[in-house]
This record gives structure tokens, C-alpha cells and sequence, in this order.
């Protein structure tokens, strides 16, 4: 009679048993980290769905409706953009909205670095760096009327300033030629402190060792600036412009306080040409349409920039 052999139950080695323990801990802890970091971005989340994502969608439906809010929106298709291009105030705005950027953002920029480069180059002082923040700690609408009282034409300090220099008197707010170039030197005064902070963490990202091989070499200041500076401030610079040119497009707040919008239209950028017909003449669904038309540009300009800058590569190997 033969006796069935029976073989002893299969166990893992003991190098793969090991491994079973710590590989399951680190799945449970996957999912724990999972559900702590949904918990964490739902806030975020909720704000964005509400405050961003449904505007969004409400406000594209609502440019192909005629909407007074007193009545039901009516579907009207395309008559809203039909409108818009024919419109000779909705290109004024845009043109003067333009004019405002170019100004804006070229003088801006070129300033924000120069202070971003010195703060950089010269001295590191955490002193010097809160004093160019401090205008940008002032609301856009306070700036505003600062400026507003400071330009007046006949009480105005700055206009005392002039006439007592032997010149005459500057209407800077109240001529359709000075009010546009005011209006974007006074928001450069605000935001030119932050934009230059912004520069001086992407400097502080370029090697120092850089800047003595080319002393070492005989460069001067101004050759180290274009050969070392620009080249490796791209990136940082790039996307520093995308965000100030979004800002300049939504200019809205110091225009209101300065000027609302004139003289005759000279000042009347498309924000502010938005919220007229939207809240003093209850046009939502054109001004709606208006909106659109300002989020596809400003989508264009910034794939643009985007490319053009190749903001998303580094010259830093």
C-alpha cells in the first residue's frame, strides 16, 4: 500500500514577505494622503466652481440672450456680437483700452526691472524691498482718488507744483489727451513695486558664480545685464508679463474714481464700457457678449505670449 506524500504549503521568500507589509502601508497611506489633500483643495474647489467656472458658463449663455433681469432672457442667437461689431463705442473702448495697456505695461515692465536688477545687483535690504511694496498695499480705488486730488487742475498740489515753475497748468484728467497716459502712470506708481518683486525672485534664481566668471572675464555691468540677466530672467519675465497684460485688460477701478469714463469716451476702457451697459443700462446680454469677446482676446493674447516668450523652457541647465 502506498502512502500519499503530501508537500508542505508554498511560502513566499523571505525577502518578498518583507516586501508585503511596507508595500501595503504605502497604498493605505496613498489613500490617506488621497482624501487629506481632497479635504484640503475642496475649499479652493467650491470657490472656483462658484465664483469662477459658473459665472463663466452663465455669462456665455447670457450673450446669446436679451436679459434686463427684470424679464426672462430671451434668446436672441448671435444678435448680441452682431451688434458688438458694428458698435463704434465697443471699438473706441477697445482702442483706448489698447492704448492704455501699451502704456501701461512698457512702462511698467522696463521700470520693474530696472528696481528688480538694482535691488539685485547693488543691495539685498529687506527695508528697501518693503518700501517699493508699499504703494501696491493701497487699494486701487484710494490710489485713484489720491492722484485724483494731487492732479487736480486748480487745487491740485501737483499742478501748484507747475505753476509755480512758470508753466502752465496740465488738465491731466479732465483732456482726452493726457487722461489715458495719466490713468496708466498712476496704476505703473501702484503695481511697479510688486511687478519688480516678482523680477527679483526669478533673479535671485541665477547663479551668483555666473556674474564673477564675467567679471573675471572684463564684462561690464550693461554686458552682464544682456548676456547673463535677460537670457535667464526669461522665463520669469514671460510669465510676469502674461499676468500684468491680463491686469492692464481689466483695468476698471481707477478709471471709475479718476475720470468714468470721459472725456467724451477718452477714458471709457471696455471694462468700464461693460459695467455701463450691464448696471446703468441693464443691457446684460450685450454686455455679456462684450465679455466673451475680452476673454477670447485676452485667451489669444496669451497663448501669444506664451509661445513667442518660450515661457515654459529655461535657459538654466
Amino acid at each position: 500500500m502506498t502512502v500519499a506524500s503530501s508537500s508542505p504549503p508554498s511560502r513566499l521568500p523571505l525577502s518578498d514577505a518583507g516586501a508585503v507589509a511596507p508595500a501595503k502601508k504605502a497604498r493605505a497611506r496613498t489613500r490617506g494622503d488621497g482624501a487629506l489633500a481632497a479635504v484640503f483643495i475642496a475649499p479652493a474647489m467650491l470657490g472656483f466652481l462658484v465664483f469662477l467656472l459658473w459665472p463663466t458658463v452663465r455669462g456665455i449663455y447670457l450673450s446669446f440672450t436679451r436679459f434686463n433681469l427684470l424679464t426672462p432672457a430671451e434668446w436672441v442667437g448671435l444678435d448680441n456680437y452682431v451688434r458688438m461689431v458694428n458698435d463704434p463705442i465697443f471699438w473706441g473702448s477697445l482702442t483706448v483700452t489698447v492704448e492704455y495697456v501699451v502704456i501701461n505695461i512698457g512702462v511698467q515692465t522696463v521700470a520693474a526691472l530696472a528696481i528688480a536688477v538694482l535691488l539685485q545687483r547693488l543691495t539685498q535690504s529687506a527695508l528697501l524691498r518693503g518700501i517699493v511694496l508699499t504703494p501696491y498695499l493701497m487699494s486701487n480705488v484710494v490710489a485713484g482718488l489720491v492722484w485724483l486730488w494731487i492732479l487736480d487742475t486748480q487745487l491740485g498740489i501737483g499742478n501748484e507744483i507747475i505753476s509755480a515753475l512758470g508753466f502752465d497748468r496740465i488738465p491731466f484728467l479732465a483732456d482726452d489727451t493726457w487722461a489715458i497716459p495719466t490713468i496708466a502712470l498712476i496704476n505703473v506708481w501702484r503695481h511697479v513695486g510688486y511687478t519688480a518683486l516678482l523680477l527679483f525672485a526669478g533673479l535671485q534664481a541665477i547663479p551668483n558664480d555666473m556674474y564673477e566668471a564675467a567679471k573675471v572675464d572684463g564684462a561690464s555691468e550693461w554686458r552682464m545685464f544682456w548676456r547673463i540677466t535677460m537670457p535667464l530672467l526669461r522665463p520669469v519675465l514671460a510669465v510676469v508679463l502674461i499676468m500684468t497684460v491680463i491686469g492692464s485688460f481689466q483695468v476698471f477701478d481707477t478709471v471709475a474714481v479718476t475720470t468714468a469714463g470721459g472725456p467724451a469716451n477718452a477714458t471709457n476702457v471696455l471694462q468700464y464700457y461693460i459695467y455701463g451697459s450691464a448696471f446703468g443700462r441693464f443691457q446684460f446680454g450685450y454686455a455679456s457678449a462684450m465679455s466673451v469677446a475680452l476673454l477670447v482676446v485676452l485667451s489669444a493674447i496669451t497663448v501669444l505670449q506664451y509661445r513667442l516668450t518660450r515661457a515654459g523652457q529655461t535657459d538654466l541647465g
